[in-house]
């Protein structure tokens, strides 16, 4: 009798291990904030995709990287950059059973880059959380009224992260006071070993512009090759952590040597170069989302006005209307 329990339970336990549900990539976008409000024809190529979440970003501004004042949520942005934008955005991509990621951002003016951002007194620094925290809580609230899966503390912040390590963590309790959804950073790629709090939060947010090749046109081989000077540092952070790794952005331009430095935003004028952007995009995928403790990411960047957008003259960021959309849909489609 004794053998045949154990026998029992042990034929349950195979059973519910052949039935355990496998966890769901998150095959992110990053939709663009735009003028206008957004429909399901806006929302359709997403779906095309077969995308199943999309990071909306309102957007606060300062005027510099001394500056301590975060404007947002005014008259003078953007429809798609406000409170009642997300809103919109979110009720249009839910009602297509898209899942949500809010990430506010700054906007430094010129855009100069957030992780310099750095006051120069103490007083500065105590105006500066302020505000910060001001922002970030609005739209934690923002985030629990629409039922968003995931909220994006911070974009790409090292040195107020670096000056104010406590302040992070207090700003986390209040968050969680608030939201009750999944938690994440959005570390830049040469950032997230640094980064104090992640033992936090739910995941283990990277923009993931790592330099993997410095050819013209690298091949996927090349770019399988260069994951390898960064994975020892991803797996230990995620070994360290027991925390997902998110890729909060990732994404290649359609130029010339857009493995060397994927950060760039400059240049407009490079001539395009498709098969870069291909092969690039093709070993990012190969060498993550086969792995369990990979969660996803949302690709950089995803523009409403699906027909106007990318195109294979164009030298940017988007895969939309360019061969990189085809392989992402594959992938997606995994």
């Amino acid at each position: 009798m004794r053998l045949i329990f154990h026998i029992s339970i042990l034929l349950l336990c195979c059973a519910c291990s052949l039935t355990s549900p496998k966890i769901e990539k998150i095959n992110g976008v990053s939709f663009v904030a735009s003028r206008d409000s957004v429909s399901e024809k806006n929302i359709k190529p997403v779906v095309d995709l077969n995308a199943n979440y999309a990071a909306i970003m309102p957007f606060g501004f300062i005027k510099n990287l001394q500056h301590p004042e975060i404007i947002y949520n005014t008259d003078r942005q953007w429809f798609g950059e406000t409170d009642e934008g997300v809103k919109q955005y979110v009720q249009t991509l839910k009602k297509q059973q898209i899942k949500v990621m809010i990430k506010p951002q700054i906007w430094v003016w010129r855009g100069e880059f957030t992780g310099l951002i750095k006051m120069n007194s103490e007083e500065e620094w105590q105006e500066l959380e302020k505000t910060y925290e001001n922002f970030i809580l609005d739209f934690a609230k923002v985030a629990e009224d629409i039922n968003a899966e995931i909220l994006c503390i911070g974009t790409e912040l090292e040195n107020f992260v670096a000056h104010r390590p406590k302040f992070w963590t207090q700003l986390i309790k209040k968050i969680r006071t608030i939201y009750k959804g999944k938690l994440t950073y959005a570390a830049n790629w040469n950032e997230f070993t640094k980064t104090p709090f992640w033992a936090d939060l739910d995941y283990v947010g990277i923009d993931a512009y790592f330099p993997v090749s410095d050819l013209k046109t690298p091949t996927v081989a090349d770019c399988l090759q260069g994951w390898n000077a960064h994975l020892p540092d991803i797996k230990n952070v995620q070994q360290t952590t027991k925390k997902p790794i998110l890729f909060t952005e990732f994404g290649y331009r359609s130029f010339d040597f857009s493995g060397k430095k994927p950060w760039l935003i400059g240049n407009y004028d490079a001539n395009p170069n498709l098969e870069a952007q291909v092969n690039t995009t093709k070993a990012l995928f190969e060498t993550f989302w086969k792995e369990d403790w990979f969660a996803g990411g949302f690709v950089w960047k995803w523009f409403h006005n699906y027909e106007q957008s990318g195109g294979t003259k164009d030298n940017m960021f988007t895969p939309q209307n360019k061969p990189a959309e085809e392989i992402i849909r594959q992938y997606y489609k995994k």
